[in-house]
């Protein structure tokens, strides 16, 4: 009966993982007011009829803080990732030389700051919704065993202590990166 419980406890902590990993790469695309390749991460162009990424066709390098340099290996493509870059919803404007394509964040207002740490603060509550959501299934599967005669009362009693415990750990992880991602939008 514990390897049920532990079936239980393991497949609460990868959706814990899940969760967790999900918050970490919505942070990367956000854009903090200087120039950071994952931000690109989501644009797909369209390579001879086929969705590309766009890391996928191009080299990304941050030559300065607030500029990102896109090289695209095939100079054909050139106005296609521009249009597709233009189209996203990144927000900045792409500038192309005919070699290499520069985009250039603008320094964030204050006004603009608050909004994001808003949508931080919305994906760190969208990832504990998610968490309390691991949580509830993993507690009701241990009721569903006790109920079928598995596991007795204390086994029970135990193996959610064990569950909950899981959650604030994770709820931890979660606030951490919150915070770290919201220093970081705020800072000049």
């Amino acid at each position: 009966m514990q390897n049920d419980i532990d079936e239980i406890l393991m497949s609460c902590q990868e959706e814990l993982d899940k969760a967790c990993n999900h918050q970490k790469n919505e942070y990367l695309v956000i854009r903090a007011g200087r120039a950071n390749p994952h931000i690109l991460d989501k644009i797909y162009i369209d390579y001879y009829g086929v969705p590309t990424p766009l890391n996928q066709m191009a080299s990304i390098s941050v030559p300065e803080a607030r500029i990102l340099a896109i090289s695209v290996w095939d100079a054909t493509q050139i106005k296609n990732v521009v249009k597709a870059i233009a189209a996203s919803d990144i927000g900045i404007t792409p500038n192309d030389d005919g070699k290499i394509i520069r985009l250039i964040f603008p320094m964030l207002t204050e006004e603009r700051r608050r909004e994001i740490v808003k949508n931080v603060k919305k994906i760190s509550e969208d990832t504990k919704v998610a968490i309390r959501g691991a949580r509830r299934d993993a507690m009701d599967m241990l009721k569903d065993l006790q109920k079928e005669g598995a596991i007795s009362e204390d086994e029970l009693a135990s193996a959610e202590k064990e569950v909950q415990k899981l959650i604030d750990i994770y709820g931890d992880k979660i606030e951490d990166a919150c915070k770290a991602k919201e220093k970081e939008i705020m800072e000049v």
